[in-house]
């Protein structure tokens, strides 16, 4: 009974499968459709712009590479990776570095700008994957700050040299870059204060409070010193300028006088040539008039002034003395006897 069961049951299992196949055209041909539209699904893909696409079968890693766009491939045995060639930051976060010291202090976060070339993508893909900044980055980040700070105290590592950190980083970063992934660019480095234990910073803190006092107390002492130094150039400039006018007063004065001496100088001299000039015209006046004189005395001339003299009396003298009269030495005298005297309109 159990196996006549059984033999219906595989017959009626038959017949269904039959049917199934005489209705599977349709069925066929929408599988069929499906399966074209998720091979086409998964063989064309995209790469974003500042990409390069680069393509992997079966693990290794194949020679060629797409540019921005649509692109296809094989589905299912191909795979690809998008490797950024623009500028990219990379945060490195909670680095562990312990000082030459002891004391253990963490750098929260590091940020590297890098930028690899595209014609260097393959070659650095290939060598240390497409996930290539961990080893080149990540961890090189981790090894050279903690080469920093074990040659360092922490008085270096925080206050001092902190600010060297970000150029030796950088330094140090692109320096072995160089040697194994020279399409790799690290533009700068970005470091964050370090986390110090709390006992420590509060000891700073008080030690910034301090500076801090002092560095008020010290630019108040300098600008009273700055003050006093202004007053003091005040002084010495008002000085400076007293003396100024007083020497220019004194240079006035004695140009003042001296111009005075010159214009009376000139007045002298001037005078002295115009008396000079005049008694000059007067000695020639004299000498010539004396010049004159001795030409005119002559016996010729004497005798005519005499007689010109004589005719011009017109005294009368009476009386039995008469006076005698003297023309001049070596004369004749006339006598009142010899020589009659007439008045106009007189008595001889």
């Amino acid at each position: 009974m159990q196996g006549e069961a059984q033999r219906e049951e595989e017959v009626r299992v038959q017949r269904e499968v039959q049917r199934g196949v005489r209705m599977n055209p349709v069925a066929v041909l929408a599988t069929v459709m499906v399966l074209l539209g998720m091979a086409v699904q998964f063989s064309l893909h995209r790469v974003e712009e500042g990409h390069v696409g680069v393509y992997f079968r079966g693990g290794a890693m194949l020679q060629g590479m797409a540019g921005p766009g649509f692109h296809m491939m094989l589905p299912f045995l191909t795979t690809v990776r998008n490797i950024q060639t623009t500028l990219q930051t990379d945060e490195v976060k909670n680095v562990p570095c312990g000082t030459s010291g002891g004391v253990m202090i963490y750098f929260d976060r590091i940020e590297v700008v890098n930028t690899l070339l595209p014609s260097a993508v393959h070659d650095t893909v290939k060598n240390y994957t497409s996930d290539y900044d961990k080893p080149l980055i990540f961890d090189k980040v981790h090894h050279e700050l903690n080469q920093f700070c074990s040659g360092h105290n922490l008085q270096e590592v925080y206050i001092e040299l902190f600010d060297q950190i970000d150029e030796n980083l950088k330094t140090a970063l692109q320096s072995d870059l160089t040697e194994m992934a020279p399409g790799l660019k690290v533009l700068s480095v970005r470091v964050t204060k370090p986390k110090i234990p709390e006992a420590i910073r509060k000891n700073y803190e008080l030690m910034e409070a301090e500076k801090t006092k002092l560095m008020i107390s010290t630019q108040r002492q300098k600008v009273i010193e700055k003050d006093a130094e202004t007053d003091r150039k005040k002084a010495v400039i008002e000085a400076e300028k007293e003396a100024m006018v007083a020497k220019i007063k004194y240079e006035q004065n004695i140009l003042e006088k001296e111009s005075m001496a010159t214009m009376e100088k000139i007045t002298d001299s001037i005078h002295l040539a115009k008396e000079k000039t005049r008694t000059d015209a007067e000695f020639y006046k004299v000498q010539k008039q004396a010049e004159a004189n001795k030409l005119l005395l002559t016996g010729s001339f004497l005798e005519l002034k005499k007689i010109e003299a004589m005719s011009v009396n017109n005294k009368v003298y009476f009386g039995p003395d008469i006076p005698n009269m003297f023309l001049g030495d070596g004369e004749a005298r006339m006598d009142k006897r010899t020589i009659p005297v007439t008045a106009s309109g007189g008595q001889k």
